[in-house]
């Protein structure tokens, strides 16, 4: 592997870690805050008479964190996958498979993303019942995650080019 080839690989993965250590954070906030939500529901309805609006944001968080934690879940290489024909293989087959099947992936989340935007756009009109928010905001987790996962497959496709074998990064 070239000097060249190495540090531009380093750099893929310092963007990508910098993400992961975006995306943590902000997902555990999202999920922190639809615990609150749910629990002031819960107590609200119980106590008092209900608060309105707490179903709807619950709904919302919902939506954000099961996007945002597939990403992460997609950086890890949690998703379910069958690879044991693609093991079975001989390992130069067993790259170009894999190369294949990650430029499979790539064409996939571009299209996700495309189209991600363009359903965005169409919501734009649209406002949720309770709070009067644009559902643009709702939707835009759409894009944003499939662009996401695109850059993540983006670093998993030249890493699978330069060193012919994604490598498995430990988990915290």
């Amino acid at each position: 592997m070239t000097e060249a080839t190495r540090s531009l690989l380093t750099l893929l993965k310092r963007v990508e870690h910098g993400l992961d250590a975006i995306l943590q954070p902000v997902v555990f906030a999202a999920m922190a805050a639809l615990i609150g939500v749910i629990t002031l529901q819960i107590v609200s309805r119980v106590l008092f008479s209900a608060v309105g609006w707490t179903e709807e944001v619950s709904r919302f968080l919902l939506v954000w964190i099961t996007f945002l934690a597939s990403t992460l879940a997609f950086q890890r290489g949690r998703h379910i996958a069958v690879t044991f024909a693609v093991d079975a293989l001989p390992a130069q087959l067993r790259k170009g498979a894999r190369i294949l099947a990650t430029l499979a992936v790539l064409g996939f989340l571009v299209a996700l993303v495309v189209i991600g935007y363009r359903y965005m756009q169409v919501q734009s009109y649209q406002k949720s019942a309770s709070l009067r928010l644009s559902m643009t905001y709702v939707y835009a987790v759409i894009p944003l995650s499939a662009a996401i996962m695109c850059w993540y497959a983006v670093v998993d496709l030249v890493e699978l080019i330069v060193k012919g074998e994604r490598v498995e990064e430990p988990t915290q």
